[in-house]
């Protein structure tokens, strides 16, 4: 690849100095990256009568100088492929490593090869040739991966325009990909509890209620440290996170006093029942300690989430083998991820706020908050369908209720209930839902017999 580096006009300085009798050219200048570079030139001129003719070479060295300074081509030939490799360079040591590496792959993998395919000169990108990048792209991937790329081009055209090597960023004319509405996959309470119970003793344990629970993101759940538990004050601080990144070609571990934005830095209560798993995990971690002896990575001994012999869990591990492990017991398959949209939504069925859950969740900004999950704020729409009163006075009012069926109803309250509510009371508590149809196809609606009994005398028959 000939060398294409971006060379913005640099100004060189200097005037003339005698040393020991003989006249120098002392120059000065400041190049693309603001550091400093000096030049000394002996003119052997003696300094008595030469003044005039030493001012006249400094001005040729001055112009030789910026000559050398300016050897690469300029901005007027250089493609817009390597301008951004040559930016993803300028930002390296101002942005986090993970950022790097997603911004590396997409430059170094997607963006420069379509571009330097075609040729394109950073003064000749047009809006046109970014949407046909998109389109493109969009033959294979998500518009939300997209708006990744738009990101990346429109920080480094808004990098050229300040260093003037094109007047404008023609970003603002180009058409961003429109995204469907993203609605995360999430357990309801009754599969929540019963996946509590199926991964007891599992290596999966601590992730799943660290995920369900607290909303964690897999890396602040490996990244979880004894000294961000307070037992005296019942908290758990997210302040520590473990991730991957890949750096040029190679996958890395990360683990850092960092985490995804500064609103994900927070405290949360430890509740009884977490505080007593924490509690259990340490003392076994001490009895793992004293009977692996030298084998125990005492190293990682600060990590709450690590494996018999000490080693920190890694983030891998958890987003392959959870979904693997759901679909082994039963369950619906999901993301780990999901946990966390799980964990928003059973707190939005408690009444918890919208706002209150961005806090909790650590979301840098409620607008993230409300797109994810205002579509489960089913207590808004209750009180908004309250408020519907005039429906009272249609005949829909008049309508009357479905089938009631009175009997030994669970709940021990006497009263009667609907057999859809019944149905759904009972996949509430943990009945598999295909359990609770095949019982439904063959009860037999019109008989005396309470629901409950009726249901019960289908276990035993099934069972039998």
């Amino acid at each position: 690849m000939a060398d294409t580096s971006i060379s913005r006009k640099i100004k060189v300085t200097g005037h003339v100095e005698e040393v020991r009798g003989i006249l120098h050219l002392k120059l000065n200048w400041s190049d693309e990256t603001c550091k400093r570079g000096r030049k000394s030139i002996s003119t052997g001129l003696p300094a008595k009568g030469n003044k005039k003719r030493a001012e006249d070479m400094l001005t040729d060295a001055r112009k030789a100088q910026e000559a050398i300074l300016q050897g690469t081509p300029g901005v007027g030939g250089l493609l817009f492929a390597d301008f951004m490799e040559q930016w993803l360079k300028h930002i390296k040591p101002d942005i986090k490593q993970t950022t790097y590496g997603g911004y590396q792959l997409n430059i170094e993998k997607t963006i420069v090869p379509y571009f330097r395919n075609r040729k394109i000169l950073l003064q000749d990108l047009t809006a046109d040739d970014i949407n046909d990048f998109y389109s493109e792209l969009l033959t294979y991937i998500k518009a939300t991966t997209v708006h990744k790329f738009h990101a990346n081009i429109s920080k480094a055209l808004k990098y050229a325009v300040e260093k003037d090597y094109i007047q404008f960023s023609i970003m603002g004319k180009v058409k961003r990909p429109k995204t469907e509405r993203f609605v995360g996959k999430t357990l309801k309470k009754s599969e929540t509890v019963a996946l509590f119970e199926a991964v007891k003793g599992h290596k999966l344990e601590l992730a799943v209620i660290l995920g369900a629970f607290y909303g964690l993101r897999r890396g602040e759940a490996v990244g979880l440290r004894w000294e961000a538990i307070d037992f005296e004050a019942n908290t758990l601080s997210i302040e520590h996170t473990v991730t991957y990144a890949t750096i040029d070609g190679k996958r890395i571990i990360i683990a850092d006093d960092t985490t995804k934005s500064k609103t994900s830095y927070r405290t949360l209560p430890l509740v009884p029942p977490i505080r007593a798993k924490l509690l259990e995990i340490q003392a076994e971690q001490e009895r793992n300690r004293k009977l692996c002896g030298k084998s125990y990575n005492n190293a990682e001994s600060h990590y709450i989430y690590t494996d018999a012999l000490g080693n920190r869990i890694m983030p891998g591990y958890i987003s392959g083998e959870f979904p693997k492990f759901l679909v082994k017991n039963g369950f619906r398959r999901i993301r780990f991820h999901d946990l966390r949209h799980s964990c928003a939504s059973l707190l939005l069925a408690n009444g918890v706020s919208l706002k209150e859950i961005q806090e909790w969740l650590g979301h840098s900004d409620f607008g993230i908050t409300a797109n994810l999950y205002a579509h489960l704020d089913f207590s808004s729409k209750i009180a908004s369908a309250s408020a519907m009163k005039w429906i009272d006075d249609t005949s829909l009012a008049m309508v009357s209720e479905p089938l009631m069926i009175t009997g030994d109803i669970s709940t021990g309250t006497g009263s009667s209930q609907s057999v859809p509510a019944f149905m759904q009371r009972l996949i509430d508590s943990g009945v598999p839902v295909d359990v609770v149809q095949e019982w439904f196809k063959q009860a037999d609606l019109t008989s005396e017999v309470g629901l409950e009994v009726s249901f019960r005398e289908y276990l035993a028959v099934s069972s039998g």
